[in-house]
């Protein structure tokens, strides 16, 4: 192969920014957190989910799954940050409504494609039939989740959520430049948390915390029943659009009717 290939693809791989990226992202989730514990409100959500959080993994099969998603999670952090991003960052300067502008279209084009695989792959909710009910339906035993619950899944499905987000950026970059290392860190943390707060045990519904409760209340909704609705995860956006928005009841056309099985033929026959 040409070596003009090799000396451009190694000139495009940053991997000082990407580990650049990495520590910030770990910096802010840490200072993020120190921070949001100062607020009572917050502070209180957390202990509950962490006393439920402690109770579950008592089950030693629900313990399993956490230890086994956090060392595939490690090598998928390997893979994503020495792989894949070092190919899509830079540091050269960019204005601040430039960056928050790339925060928010990898955001919502992330959300989009992970509504399609959420409602046509992991639900039975289409013409594809769920062919990975078998996957996500690990996650669903959770039927009133807790925050922790956002990582009680199937590794096939940890590989798929992380993957879909990086190729996301992966591609964007191709069409829209190379993302400043701030505009990664901002949507690695958006991402993460916002899925974590999805899953949070939540009870306070005033000001200013009235969007946090909508989001938890309908992903619970999502979780109380496998023909739920709320797809989506950054946002109700492509749900409303799509009209599978679920306030508890489920939505228009989602309630389940098993498919009838094939009898083979004879089958029953004296």
């Amino acid at each position: 192969m040409d070596s003009a290939f090799w000396d451009g693809l190694l000139a495009s791989y940053q991997w000082q920014l990407s580990l650049y990226t990495a520590l910030g992202i770990m910096a802010v989730t840490v200072l993020g957190k120190l921070a949001l514990r100062m607020v009572p409100t917050v502070r209180e959500a957390g202990k509950l989910n962490a006393e439920t959080y402690r109770k579950k993994m008592e089950n030693p099969r629900y313990a399993a799954n956490q230890r086994w998603n956090r060392k595939w999670g490690l090598f998928f952090w390997v893979v994503i940050f020495a792989g894949i991003l070092p190919f899509t960052l830079t540091a050269e300067p960019q204005p601040i409504w430039q960056i928050l502008l790339d925060c928010f279209v990898i955001l919502m084009v992330y959300d989009f494609f992970y509504y399609l695989v959420h409602r046509f792959l992991f639900h039975d909710a289409g013409f594809l039939g769920g062919p990975l009910i078998w996957v996500h339906a690990v996650h669903h035993r959770q039927h009133n989740p807790c925050r922790e619950d956002s990582s009680f899944i199937h590794p096939i499905e940890v590989a798929m959520g992380l993957g879909l987000y990086v190729a996301c950026i992966f591609v964007l970059s191709r069409f829209m430049g190379n993302f400043h290392v701030a505009t990664i860190v901002i949507t690695w943390v958006a991402f993460s948390q916002i899925n974590l707060h999805n899953h949070d045990l939540w009870t306070v519904d005033r000001f200013p915390f009235k969007y946090l409760n909508t989001m938890s209340v309908m992903h619970h909704n999502h979780h109380a029943r496998f023909t739920g609705g709320n797809f989506a995860t950054i946002s109700l956006l492509y749900d409303w659009m799509f009209g599978t928005l679920d306030y508890g009841a489920g939505y228009k056309g989602a309630e389940y009717t098993p498919k009838p099985k094939k009898t083979p033929e004879g089958a029953g026959m004296v």
